[in-house]
């Protein structure tokens, strides 16, 4: 299985496995979301190294800026609400899935990389949306918690329509 497969196998995994009777609880959702932000914010730094175009290097800083930023209010949010994010089967395998992607791509050069990270990201973005839509929101009971998530959606589907862009662009060249 591609590892992107992989890491959106475990998004959907949160709308339709062990969750799916009761959903996860806040400090589940909490670990989730900053592991998922960190799966990004390491593939990201990766393209800035290892990207072959202005393109891809500068979307990989994007995600490492962007998802940054969310894991920073996401820990806040967790500190002020006096939650411990709480490590589940969802947030380890997207943490084994992302460092399975990682070393994937680290062995690729050029536009195979290229190619390979956005192509990843158009998956993974889809992947994170899906699961904030049918499973993350519903479930969240804090109001603060929930508020986040909805503030960052837009954002994902930023992404996610920019790495489609850059899926054509990669695709071409």
């Amino acid at each position: 299985m591609r590892t992107s497969h992989f890491i959106a196998a475990c998004l959907a995994a949160v709308s339709l496995g062990a969750f799916a009777q009761q959903g996860p609880n806040d400090a589940q959702i909490a670990h989730i979301v900053v592991t998922a932000n960190q799966v990004d914010i390491d593939a990201g730094k990766l393209a800035e190294k290892q990207g072959s175009t202005k393109a891809v290097k500068d979307f990989g800083k994007q995600m490492v800026t962007d998802h940054t930023a969310v894991n920073k209010q996401a820990t806040d949010l967790a500190r002020k609400l006096n939650v411990k994010p709480e490590a589940n089967d969802t947030s380890a395998s997207l943490k084994k899935g992302g460092d399975d992607n990682v070393a994937k791509l680290k062995k690729l050069k050029g536009k195979a990389f290229d190619k390979a990270y956005v192509d990843n990201e158009v998956t993974y973005h889809q992947a994170v949306i899906d699961a904030v839509d049918k499973t993350l929101l519903p479930s969240a009971k804090n109001a603060e918690l929930k508020a986040l998530i909805e503030k960052v959606r837009p954002a994902l589907v930023q992404h996610l329509e920019h790495a489609k862009h850059l899926q054509q662009e990669v695709g071409k060249s």
